[in-house]
């Protein structure tokens, strides 16, 4: 159960990252180019919100219950913080993580609510431009699976 949450997790990592860039490019011609709101601007970010929900939950499923490496830093959280790897996996990536997702979140609602065409562009450009940096400095690059 746990490679194949591992598995749904990394995959829906990759089609997060390219929805958020394709959403995020799509974007932000939108706003430096002055283009009018359209119902798929709007699809794109629900698309980009949906994956994000979804990454979260495979993601706290593997941290909360099947992960070995995230259970065994629980288990002993001190020694856990003088591991860099278990410290990653237990503070640092589930941290910037929950952050990234609130980003996105606020991108999303802002952009609901913005009154303008510019401004709907402009808050999702920003706070997914913020997200989508910070999910990059939280993704395990060559570290060991969670």
């Amino acid at each position: 159960m746990y490679v194949g949450f591992l598995h749904i997790h990394d995959t829906l990592r990759w089609l997060l990252l390219i929805g958020l860039i394709i959403t995020l490019s799509n974007y932000l011609a939108g706003w430096l180019g002055n283009k009018p709101w359209k119902r798929s601007d709007n699809l794109l970010g629900i698309a980009v919100t949906l994956l994000m929900d979804l990454q979260l939950i495979t993601g706290l499923t593997l941290y909360f219950f099947l992960s070995p490496i995230t259970q065994l830093a629980l288990s002993d959280f001190g020694a856990a913080m003088k591991d860099p790897n278990l410290r990653f996996y237990a503070v640092e990536h589930f941290s910037m993580m929950i952050i990234a997702v609130g980003l996105v979140h606020i991108g999303r609602l802002k952009s609901k609510s913005a009154k303008t065409d510019e401004g709907k562009f402009k808050a999702a450009s920003i706070f997914y431009l913020i997200a989508l940096m910070v999910i990059f400095a939280a993704i395990p690059w060559g570290r060991l699976a969670n």
